[in-house]
Protein backbone atom coordinates (compact mmCIF):
# COMPACT_ATOMS: atom_id res chain seq x y z
CA UNK A 1 0.00 0.00 0.00
CA UNK A 2 1.49 3.19 -0.94
CA UNK A 3 -0.07 7.06 -0.35
CA UNK A 4 0.14 9.53 -2.56
CA UNK A 5 -0.49 12.30 0.05
CA UNK A 6 3.31 13.37 1.20
CA UNK A 7 2.61 13.18 4.57
CA UNK A 8 5.89 12.41 5.76
CA UNK A 9 6.57 16.47 4.16
CA UNK A 10 3.90 17.54 6.02
CA UNK A 11 4.61 16.26 9.13
CA UNK A 12 7.97 17.83 8.99
CA UNK A 13 6.80 21.53 7.93
CA UNK A 14 4.08 21.23 10.38
CA UNK A 15 6.20 22.29 13.48
CA UNK A 16 8.46 24.67 11.19
CA UNK A 17 5.80 27.05 9.81
CA UNK A 18 4.40 27.04 13.32
CA UNK A 19 7.74 27.96 14.74
CA UNK A 20 7.44 30.83 11.74
CA UNK A 21 4.46 31.97 12.75
CA UNK A 22 5.20 32.12 16.44
CA UNK A 23 8.43 34.56 15.27
CA UNK A 24 5.25 37.10 14.24
CA UNK A 25 2.80 36.09 17.22
CA UNK A 26 4.26 36.70 20.92
CA UNK A 27 2.89 36.41 24.27
CA UNK A 28 -0.12 33.77 25.70
CA UNK A 29 -1.68 33.90 22.31
CA UNK A 30 1.56 32.86 20.70
CA UNK A 31 1.79 29.54 23.07
CA UNK A 32 -1.47 28.71 22.25
CA UNK A 33 -1.12 28.54 18.39
CA UNK A 34 2.14 27.02 18.72
CA UNK A 35 0.96 24.15 21.15
CA UNK A 36 -1.87 23.82 18.47
CA UNK A 37 1.02 23.12 16.00
CA UNK A 38 2.45 20.74 18.53
CA UNK A 39 -0.90 18.50 19.05
CA UNK A 40 -1.24 18.75 15.43
CA UNK A 41 2.60 17.55 14.95
CA UNK A 42 1.57 14.85 17.35
CA UNK A 43 -1.72 13.24 15.30
CA UNK A 44 0.50 13.61 12.33
CA UNK A 45 3.31 11.45 14.16
CA UNK A 46 1.05 8.46 15.56
CA UNK A 47 -0.90 8.70 12.41
CA UNK A 48 2.48 8.10 10.07
CA UNK A 49 3.56 5.30 12.56
CA UNK A 50 0.19 3.36 12.67
CA UNK A 51 0.53 3.23 8.76
CA UNK A 52 3.64 1.72 8.67
CA UNK A 53 2.71 -0.71 11.51
CA UNK A 54 0.02 -1.54 8.98
CA UNK A 55 2.39 -2.22 6.17
CA UNK A 56 2.17 1.01 4.26
CA UNK A 57 4.93 2.43 1.98
CA UNK A 58 5.51 5.71 3.31
CA UNK A 59 8.15 7.54 0.97
CA UNK A 60 8.81 10.63 -0.85
CA UNK A 61 11.82 11.31 -3.16
CA UNK A 62 12.17 13.82 -5.97
CA UNK A 63 15.06 15.69 -8.06
CA UNK A 64 16.73 18.51 -5.37
CA UNK A 65 20.29 19.14 -6.90
CA UNK A 66 20.23 16.85 -10.10
CA UNK A 67 24.00 17.89 -11.17
CA UNK A 68 25.09 16.40 -7.73
CA UNK A 69 22.67 13.35 -7.47
CA UNK A 70 21.05 14.61 -4.31
CA UNK A 71 17.30 14.02 -3.75
CA UNK A 72 14.96 15.59 -1.71
CA UNK A 73 14.13 12.07 -0.16
CA UNK A 74 11.93 11.27 2.86
CA UNK A 75 11.56 7.60 4.25
CA UNK A 76 9.56 6.02 7.24
CA UNK A 77 11.37 3.00 7.85
CA UNK A 78 10.71 1.15 11.51
CA UNK A 79 13.61 2.48 13.06
CA UNK A 80 13.03 6.00 11.99
CA UNK A 81 8.93 5.44 12.79
CA UNK A 82 9.74 5.01 16.13
CA UNK A 83 11.87 8.09 16.54
CA UNK A 84 9.02 10.10 14.75
CA UNK A 85 7.58 8.77 17.05
CA UNK A 86 9.14 9.55 20.45
CA UNK A 87 9.42 13.05 19.07
CA UNK A 88 6.10 14.12 18.64
CA UNK A 89 5.16 12.96 22.20
CA UNK A 90 8.21 14.42 23.86
CA UNK A 91 7.78 18.44 22.65
CA UNK A 92 4.29 19.22 23.41
CA UNK A 93 5.19 17.81 27.02
CA UNK A 94 7.91 20.06 27.18
CA UNK A 95 6.16 22.57 26.04
CA UNK A 96 3.37 22.23 28.42
CA UNK A 97 6.44 21.70 30.97
CA UNK A 98 7.74 25.11 29.80
CA UNK A 99 4.95 26.92 29.65
CA UNK A 100 6.16 30.29 32.37
CA UNK A 101 9.81 29.96 30.61
CA UNK A 102 11.08 33.24 29.57
CA UNK A 103 7.75 35.24 31.59
CA UNK A 104 8.86 38.63 32.78
CA UNK A 105 12.16 38.80 30.33
CA UNK A 106 13.01 40.56 27.65
CA UNK A 107 10.78 40.47 24.34
CA UNK A 108 14.11 39.22 22.71
CA UNK A 109 13.99 35.93 24.79
CA UNK A 110 10.85 35.92 26.73
CA UNK A 111 7.18 34.84 25.64
CA UNK A 112 6.78 32.52 22.87
CA UNK A 113 10.03 32.50 21.41
CA UNK A 114 11.24 29.19 23.65
CA UNK A 115 8.31 27.68 21.76
CA UNK A 116 9.14 28.68 18.27
CA UNK A 117 12.55 27.27 18.92
CA UNK A 118 11.20 24.08 20.14
CA UNK A 119 8.75 23.49 17.13
CA UNK A 120 11.44 24.62 14.60
CA UNK A 121 14.21 21.88 16.36
CA UNK A 122 11.41 19.14 16.05
CA UNK A 123 10.90 19.65 12.68
CA UNK A 124 14.35 19.35 11.69
CA UNK A 125 14.86 16.46 13.95
CA UNK A 126 12.10 14.55 11.81
CA UNK A 127 13.25 15.54 8.70
CA UNK A 128 16.88 13.64 10.09
CA UNK A 129 14.79 10.48 11.22
CA UNK A 130 12.93 10.68 7.80
CA UNK A 131 15.87 11.54 5.86
CA UNK A 132 16.82 8.72 2.85
CA UNK A 133 19.26 11.04 1.50
CA UNK A 134 22.68 11.70 3.06
CA UNK A 135 22.93 15.23 1.80
CA UNK A 136 19.32 15.99 2.62
CA UNK A 137 20.60 14.36 6.05
CA UNK A 138 23.75 16.33 6.57
CA UNK A 139 21.71 19.74 6.39
CA UNK A 140 18.98 18.75 8.46
CA UNK A 141 21.77 17.36 11.10
CA UNK A 142 23.39 20.64 10.73
CA UNK A 143 20.60 22.85 10.93
CA UNK A 144 19.39 21.24 14.32
CA UNK A 145 21.99 23.52 15.59
CA UNK A 146 20.34 26.80 15.16
CA UNK A 147 17.62 26.47 17.31
CA UNK A 148 19.56 24.32 19.63
CA UNK A 149 21.99 27.29 20.27
CA UNK A 150 19.79 29.66 20.84
CA UNK A 151 17.52 27.66 23.54
CA UNK A 152 20.59 26.78 25.67
CA UNK A 153 22.08 30.49 24.96
CA UNK A 154 18.62 32.20 25.55
CA UNK A 155 17.11 30.31 28.74
CA UNK A 156 19.08 28.99 32.18
CA UNK A 157 21.41 29.85 34.04
CA UNK A 158 24.56 32.48 34.38
CA UNK A 159 26.66 30.42 32.44
CA UNK A 160 24.29 29.42 29.72
CA UNK A 161 26.09 31.13 27.19
CA UNK A 162 29.32 29.74 27.66
CA UNK A 163 27.36 26.62 27.32
CA UNK A 164 26.17 27.07 24.02
CA UNK A 165 29.34 27.87 22.70
CA UNK A 166 31.08 25.04 23.94
CA UNK A 167 27.96 23.09 22.56
CA UNK A 168 28.63 24.57 19.45
CA UNK A 169 32.38 23.90 19.12
CA UNK A 170 31.67 20.30 19.78
CA UNK A 171 28.97 19.95 17.44
CA UNK A 172 30.44 21.70 14.40
CA UNK A 173 33.52 19.62 14.96
CA UNK A 174 31.74 16.01 14.63
CA UNK A 175 29.38 18.00 11.69
CA UNK A 176 32.53 19.11 9.72
CA UNK A 177 34.06 16.00 10.16
CA UNK A 178 30.60 14.73 8.80
CA UNK A 179 31.19 17.05 5.44
CA UNK A 180 34.13 15.08 4.46
CA UNK A 181 32.10 11.83 4.71
CA UNK A 182 29.63 13.55 2.76
CA UNK A 183 31.64 14.74 -0.04
CA UNK A 184 33.33 10.92 -0.04
CA UNK A 185 30.04 9.81 -1.03
CA UNK A 186 29.79 11.81 -3.95
CA UNK A 187 33.43 10.91 -5.17
CA UNK A 188 33.02 7.03 -4.80
CA UNK A 189 29.46 7.11 -6.18
CA UNK A 190 30.71 9.47 -9.23
CA UNK A 191 33.30 6.69 -9.17
CA UNK A 192 31.22 4.20 -10.01
CA UNK A 193 28.90 5.99 -13.18
CA UNK A 194 26.82 8.25 -11.03
CA UNK A 195 26.92 10.42 -8.40
CA UNK A 196 24.01 10.37 -5.92
CA UNK A 197 23.11 10.22 -2.01
CA UNK A 198 20.51 8.13 -1.61
CA UNK A 199 21.24 5.89 0.63
CA UNK A 200 19.53 2.73 -1.17
CA UNK A 201 22.33 3.43 -3.74
CA UNK A 202 25.17 3.34 -0.60
CA UNK A 203 23.65 0.16 0.23
CA UNK A 204 25.79 -2.77 -1.39
CA UNK A 205 28.19 -0.17 -3.81
CA UNK A 206 31.55 -1.88 -3.92
CA UNK A 207 34.41 0.61 -2.76
CA UNK A 208 38.05 0.66 -1.83
CA UNK A 209 38.40 -1.14 1.63
CA UNK A 210 40.57 1.87 3.14
CA UNK A 211 38.27 4.45 1.64
CA UNK A 212 34.70 2.35 3.49
CA UNK A 213 36.62 2.76 6.36
CA UNK A 214 37.57 6.19 6.71
CA UNK A 215 34.41 7.29 5.06
CA UNK A 216 33.09 5.08 8.35
CA UNK A 217 35.06 6.63 10.69
CA UNK A 218 34.06 10.49 9.55
CA UNK A 219 30.55 9.58 10.04
CA UNK A 220 30.47 7.83 13.01
CA UNK A 221 32.93 10.39 14.64
CA UNK A 222 29.96 12.80 14.12
CA UNK A 223 27.61 10.75 16.17
CA UNK A 224 29.61 9.69 18.61
CA UNK A 225 29.50 13.57 19.89
CA UNK A 226 26.10 13.57 19.58
CA UNK A 227 25.74 10.13 21.14
CA UNK A 228 27.85 11.29 23.19
CA UNK A 229 30.56 8.86 23.72
CA UNK A 230 33.00 9.23 26.68
CA UNK A 231 35.52 11.84 25.74
CA UNK A 232 33.15 13.57 23.55
CA UNK A 233 30.99 14.10 26.40
CA UNK A 234 31.97 16.63 28.07
CA UNK A 235 29.65 19.57 26.33
CA UNK A 236 26.18 17.73 27.96
CA UNK A 237 26.62 17.63 31.65
CA UNK A 238 27.92 21.61 31.37
CA UNK A 239 24.87 22.18 29.21
CA UNK A 240 22.56 20.11 31.27
CA UNK A 241 23.54 22.16 34.42
CA UNK A 242 23.03 25.38 32.87
CA UNK A 243 19.62 24.91 30.45
CA UNK A 244 16.06 24.88 31.31
CA UNK A 245 14.47 20.94 32.40
CA UNK A 246 13.14 21.27 29.16
CA UNK A 247 15.76 22.17 27.03
CA UNK A 248 17.87 19.04 28.75
CA UNK A 249 14.82 16.98 27.19
CA UNK A 250 15.05 17.81 24.02
CA UNK A 251 18.82 17.61 23.86
CA UNK A 252 18.92 14.11 25.45
CA UNK A 253 15.59 12.95 24.42
CA UNK A 254 15.52 14.07 20.92
CA UNK A 255 18.72 15.36 19.47
CA UNK A 256 21.49 12.97 21.10
CA UNK A 257 19.30 10.28 20.06
CA UNK A 258 19.96 11.26 16.18
CA UNK A 259 23.89 9.96 16.98
CA UNK A 260 22.63 6.01 17.74
CA UNK A 261 20.24 6.46 15.25
CA UNK A 262 23.14 7.49 12.25
CA UNK A 263 25.00 4.50 13.81
CA UNK A 264 21.95 2.46 12.10
CA UNK A 265 21.11 4.12 9.38
CA UNK A 266 24.20 5.24 7.66
CA UNK A 267 27.37 3.35 9.74
CA UNK A 268 25.88 0.19 10.01
CA UNK A 269 23.88 -0.25 6.80
CA UNK A 270 26.07 2.14 3.91
CA UNK A 271 29.74 0.69 5.77
CA UNK A 272 29.16 -2.93 6.80
CA UNK A 273 32.53 -4.33 6.42
CA UNK A 274 34.00 -0.35 8.07
CA UNK A 275 31.54 -1.30 10.60
CA UNK A 276 32.54 -5.01 11.44
CA UNK A 277 36.48 -3.46 10.96
CA UNK A 278 35.87 -1.16 13.68
CA UNK A 279 33.45 -3.65 16.34
CA UNK A 280 36.21 -4.39 19.04
CA UNK A 281 37.28 -0.37 19.55
CA UNK A 282 33.54 0.65 19.94
CA UNK A 283 32.97 -2.08 21.73
CA UNK A 284 35.95 -1.31 23.95
CA UNK A 285 34.81 2.65 23.76
CA UNK A 286 30.81 1.95 24.68
CA UNK A 287 31.92 -0.15 27.91
CA UNK A 288 33.92 2.64 29.04
CA UNK A 289 31.04 5.32 28.08
CA UNK A 290 28.61 3.10 30.40
CA UNK A 291 30.65 2.77 33.64
CA UNK A 292 32.16 6.18 33.20
CA UNK A 293 28.88 7.72 33.02
CA UNK A 294 27.74 5.41 36.17
CA UNK A 295 30.66 6.69 38.15
CA UNK A 296 30.09 10.31 37.10
CA UNK A 297 26.94 10.22 38.33
CA UNK A 298 27.23 8.13 41.33
CA UNK A 299 29.50 11.00 42.71
CA UNK A 300 27.68 13.52 41.21
CA UNK A 301 26.35 16.73 43.59
CA UNK A 302 24.41 18.91 41.12
CA UNK A 303 20.57 17.15 40.48
CA UNK A 304 20.66 18.21 36.96
CA UNK A 305 24.41 16.58 36.29
CA UNK A 306 23.54 13.48 37.57
CA UNK A 307 20.53 13.02 35.24
CA UNK A 308 22.84 13.58 32.40
CA UNK A 309 25.77 11.25 33.73
CA UNK A 310 22.83 8.85 33.64
CA UNK A 311 22.27 9.48 29.77
CA UNK A 312 26.31 9.03 29.39
CA UNK A 313 25.98 5.54 30.86
CA UNK A 314 22.36 4.27 28.87
CA UNK A 315 24.01 5.58 25.49
CA UNK A 316 27.11 3.40 26.08
CA UNK A 317 24.76 0.51 26.69
CA UNK A 318 22.67 1.61 23.50
CA UNK A 319 26.02 2.19 21.17
CA UNK A 320 27.29 -1.56 22.79
CA UNK A 321 24.04 -3.19 21.67
CA UNK A 322 24.33 -1.61 17.96
CA UNK A 323 27.77 -2.92 17.55
CA UNK A 324 27.19 -6.08 19.17
CA UNK A 325 25.74 -7.25 15.84
CA UNK A 326 22.84 -9.55 16.42
CA UNK A 327 19.09 -8.82 15.76
CA UNK A 328 17.93 -8.90 19.38
CA UNK A 329 20.50 -6.84 20.28
CA UNK A 330 19.81 -3.91 17.92
CA UNK A 331 15.93 -4.26 18.31
CA UNK A 332 16.71 -3.91 21.83
CA UNK A 333 18.56 -0.62 21.09
CA UNK A 334 15.51 0.45 18.81
CA UNK A 335 13.09 0.29 21.79
CA UNK A 336 15.57 1.06 24.50
CA UNK A 337 16.21 4.68 22.23
CA UNK A 338 12.42 5.70 22.81
CA UNK A 339 12.09 4.17 26.14
CA UNK A 340 15.26 6.43 27.03
CA UNK A 341 13.79 9.27 25.67
CA UNK A 342 10.40 8.64 27.63
CA UNK A 343 12.40 7.71 31.38
CA UNK A 344 14.89 11.09 30.68
CA UNK A 345 12.67 13.36 30.11
CA UNK A 346 10.30 12.57 33.00
CA UNK A 347 13.49 12.22 35.48
CA UNK A 348 14.50 15.88 33.54
CA UNK A 349 11.16 17.57 34.09
CA UNK A 350 10.36 16.41 37.53
CA UNK A 351 13.70 17.40 38.86
CA UNK A 352 13.17 20.91 37.49
CA UNK A 353 10.12 20.75 39.33
CA UNK A 354 12.40 20.39 42.19
CA UNK A 355 14.85 22.52 41.77
CA UNK A 356 12.35 25.60 40.76
CA UNK A 357 10.73 25.01 44.31
CA UNK A 358 13.76 25.13 46.31
CA UNK A 359 15.91 27.41 44.14
CA UNK A 360 19.13 25.07 44.36
CA UNK A 361 19.85 21.69 42.53
CA UNK A 362 22.16 20.86 44.81
CA UNK A 363 21.07 17.46 46.10
CA UNK A 364 22.38 18.03 49.75
CA UNK A 365 19.90 21.28 49.51
CA UNK A 366 16.94 18.58 49.58
CA UNK A 367 15.60 16.16 52.36
CA UNK A 368 12.55 14.70 53.56
CA UNK A 369 10.46 16.04 50.20
CA UNK A 370 8.15 13.15 50.10
CA UNK A 371 6.62 14.54 53.77
CA UNK A 372 5.86 17.91 51.94
CA UNK A 373 5.14 16.66 48.50
CA UNK A 374 4.19 13.03 48.19
CA UNK A 375 2.88 12.89 44.71
CA UNK A 376 6.64 14.72 43.81
CA UNK A 377 8.27 11.90 45.48
CA UNK A 378 5.95 9.15 43.84
CA UNK A 379 6.79 10.70 40.20
CA UNK A 380 10.34 11.07 41.15
CA UNK A 381 10.91 7.60 42.38
CA UNK A 382 8.56 5.93 39.39
CA UNK A 383 10.75 8.11 36.78
CA UNK A 384 13.88 6.72 38.64
CA UNK A 385 12.77 3.18 38.89
CA UNK A 386 12.43 3.54 34.88
CA UNK A 387 15.16 4.78 34.35
CA UNK A 388 17.32 1.98 36.33
CA UNK A 389 15.64 -0.39 34.40
CA UNK A 390 12.82 -1.79 36.62
CA UNK A 391 10.89 -4.88 35.12
CA UNK A 392 7.73 -3.78 34.49
CA UNK A 393 9.04 -0.49 33.09
CA UNK A 394 9.88 -0.06 28.93
CA UNK A 395 13.44 0.55 29.90
CA UNK A 396 14.09 -2.68 31.20
CA UNK A 397 12.42 -4.40 28.04
CA UNK A 398 15.04 -2.53 25.86
CA UNK A 399 18.16 -3.48 28.16
CA UNK A 400 17.42 -7.13 28.77
CA UNK A 401 17.32 -7.50 24.71
CA UNK A 402 20.33 -5.59 24.82
CA UNK A 403 21.72 -7.81 26.99
CA UNK A 404 20.34 -11.15 26.03
CA UNK A 405 21.48 -10.56 22.29
CA UNK A 406 25.04 -9.04 23.36
CA UNK A 407 25.28 -12.53 25.40
CA UNK A 408 25.47 -14.13 22.41
CA UNK A 409 28.47 -13.05 20.70
CA UNK A 410 30.09 -11.18 23.94
CA UNK A 411 29.78 -13.17 26.57
CA UNK A 412 32.32 -11.83 28.73
CA UNK A 413 31.35 -8.20 27.92
CA UNK A 414 28.40 -8.84 29.45
CA UNK A 415 29.63 -8.64 32.45
CA UNK A 416 30.31 -4.81 32.43
CA UNK A 417 26.84 -4.10 31.09
CA UNK A 418 25.68 -5.98 34.35
CA UNK A 419 27.88 -3.71 36.39
CA UNK A 420 26.73 -0.07 35.00
CA UNK A 421 23.16 -1.56 35.29
CA UNK A 422 23.40 -2.41 39.24
CA UNK A 423 25.28 1.20 39.67
CA UNK A 424 22.09 2.78 37.88
CA UNK A 425 20.22 1.23 40.86
CA UNK A 426 23.00 2.39 43.60
CA UNK A 427 23.01 6.33 42.16
CA UNK A 428 18.88 6.77 41.45
CA UNK A 429 17.89 5.02 44.88
CA UNK A 430 21.27 6.93 46.50
CA UNK A 431 19.40 10.20 45.30
CA UNK A 432 16.09 9.42 46.10
CA UNK A 433 17.22 8.55 49.88
CA UNK A 434 19.11 11.91 50.05
CA UNK A 435 16.33 14.31 48.22
CA UNK A 436 12.70 12.31 49.65
CA UNK A 437 13.58 10.59 52.60
CA UNK A 438 14.24 11.44 55.96
CA UNK A 439 13.92 14.74 58.55
CA UNK A 440 12.02 17.40 56.84
CA UNK A 441 15.23 20.06 56.53
CA UNK A 442 14.41 23.44 57.55
CA UNK A 443 15.25 24.68 54.03
CA UNK A 444 12.91 22.44 52.15
CA UNK A 445 10.20 23.22 55.00
CA UNK A 446 10.76 27.05 53.73
CA UNK A 447 10.67 26.42 49.91
CA UNK A 448 8.99 23.56 48.96
CA UNK A 449 5.19 24.48 49.78
CA UNK A 450 3.63 22.88 47.22
CA UNK A 451 3.39 20.02 45.50
CA UNK A 452 2.50 19.11 41.74
CA UNK A 453 0.25 21.38 40.73
CA UNK A 454 -2.39 20.46 38.00
CA UNK A 455 -0.41 21.56 35.03
CA UNK A 456 3.11 19.75 36.41
CA UNK A 457 0.80 16.25 36.72
CA UNK A 458 -0.22 16.59 32.91
CA UNK A 459 3.54 17.11 32.09
CA UNK A 460 4.36 13.63 33.23
CA UNK A 461 1.37 11.64 33.98
CA UNK A 462 1.28 10.84 29.84
CA UNK A 463 5.41 9.39 30.16
CA UNK A 464 4.93 7.67 32.98
CA UNK A 465 1.65 5.71 31.62
CA UNK A 466 3.49 4.93 28.64
CA UNK A 467 6.44 3.88 30.36
CA UNK A 468 4.22 0.90 32.24
CA UNK A 469 2.24 0.54 28.87
CA UNK A 470 5.20 -0.07 27.18
CA UNK A 471 6.77 -2.29 29.68
CA UNK A 472 4.08 -4.59 29.89
CA UNK A 473 2.99 -4.54 25.87
CA UNK A 474 5.65 -3.98 24.17
CA UNK A 475 4.62 -5.97 21.01
CA UNK A 476 3.22 -3.15 19.00
CA UNK A 477 6.36 -1.36 18.87
CA UNK A 478 8.84 -4.03 19.31
CA UNK A 479 7.46 -5.75 16.10
CA UNK A 480 8.34 -2.52 14.51
CA UNK A 481 11.81 -2.02 15.74
CA UNK A 482 12.69 -6.24 15.11
CA UNK A 483 11.67 -5.59 11.41
CA UNK A 484 14.26 -2.85 11.21
CA UNK A 485 17.10 -4.90 13.04
CA UNK A 486 16.72 -7.72 10.59
CA UNK A 487 16.93 -5.49 7.47
CA UNK A 488 19.69 -4.42 8.96
CA UNK A 489 21.33 -7.31 9.72
CA UNK A 490 20.44 -8.40 6.29
CA UNK A 491 22.16 -5.07 4.65
CA UNK A 492 25.52 -5.66 6.92
CA UNK A 493 25.81 -9.50 5.66
CA UNK A 494 26.00 -10.65 9.61
CA UNK A 495 23.93 -13.79 10.39
CA UNK A 496 22.81 -14.14 14.36
CA UNK A 497 25.10 -16.70 16.47
CA UNK A 498 23.24 -20.32 16.06
CA UNK A 499 23.01 -21.55 19.37
CA UNK A 500 24.86 -24.00 21.22
CA UNK A 501 23.34 -27.12 22.29
CA UNK A 502 25.26 -28.62 25.59
CA UNK A 503 27.08 -32.08 25.15
CA UNK A 504 25.18 -34.42 27.37
CA UNK A 505 27.27 -36.51 30.16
Amino acid sequence: MTMAFPLLTVLALVPILGAVVLFFVKGQVGKLIGYGFALTTLVLGVLAFILHSQGAALAENVPWIPAIGAHYALDLDGMGAILVLMTVILVPVVLLAEWHVGEGETDRWGGSTFFALALLLQGLALYVFMASDVLLFYVAFEATLIPTYFLIGGFGGPRRRAAAIKFLIYSLAGGLVMLVGVAGVYAVTAQNGRPSFLLGDLVGLEMDTNIGRWLFVAFFFAFAVKAPLAGLHTWLPDTAEQVTPGTSTLLVGILDKIGTFGMIKICLQAFPEASQWATPVILVWAIISMLYGAFMAFGAKDLLRLVSYTSISHFGIMVFGIFALTTQSITGTIFYMLMHGLSTAALFLVVGFMIRRRGSADIDAFGGVQKVAPVLAGVLLISGLSALGLPGMGSFVGEFLVLAGSWQRYPVYIVFLVLAMVLAAVYVLRMYKTTMTGEVTEQVTTHVTTDLTLREKAVVAPLLVLLVVFGFVPGPVLNVADAAAQGTMATVGVTDPAPQAEEGN
